[in-house]
């Protein structure tokens, strides 16, 4: 595969990543207590209840996991706009932006569920890493190399 199809490809994949995130995101809130989710809930609130959770643990559980979508339509507001730059200006600084976000907040995150003993979160951030991470050293390795010869 030619780089400039390689790179295409790259960016494509990093924009239906940055949509999705953006769409769950907006569906956080509207579905946060869907029966789909109530094993991971479950999860999450046995972690720190027990056996025995009560009621008021779990509407709590429900109201930051939905609070959390408009943090997730943020995030991918700025994915999208480094990106952007990225695709357009060829800009190796935007897409180490987004991998350093990623850097700064994977192993934060993964550690506070760690703690927590909440695996589910654990293998969403090790998904997030291994889809997004590769294209983006692509997209960083290839246009700094670009800028180089430049």
């Amino acid at each position: 595969m030619q780089s400039s199809s390689l790179r295409l490809w790259a960016i494509r994949w990093m924009a239906a990543a940055i949509v999705a995130h953006l769409v769950v995101g907006m569906l956080l809130p509207w579905f946060a207590d869907a029966a789909i989710f109530s094993g991971y809930h479950r999860g999450i609130e046995t972690a720190f209840w027990g056996a025995n959770v009560p009621p008021q643990a779990h509407a709590q559980q429900i109201w930051w996991i939905s609070l959390f979508g408009p943090t997730v339509q943020s995030a991918a507001l700025w994915m999208g706009a480094l990106a952007w730059i990225g695709a357009r200006q060829r800009s190796a600084f935007a897409w180490g932006a987004l991998i350093a976000g990623m850097l700064l907040w994977a192993p934060q995150d993964m550690l506070v569920s760690l703690r927590a003993g909440c695996w589910d979160n654990i293998w969403i951030d090790t998904f997030a890493l291994v889809t997004m991470l590769p294209p983006l050293a692509y997209l960083f390795w290839v246009d700094r190399a670009q800028a180089v010869r430049a």
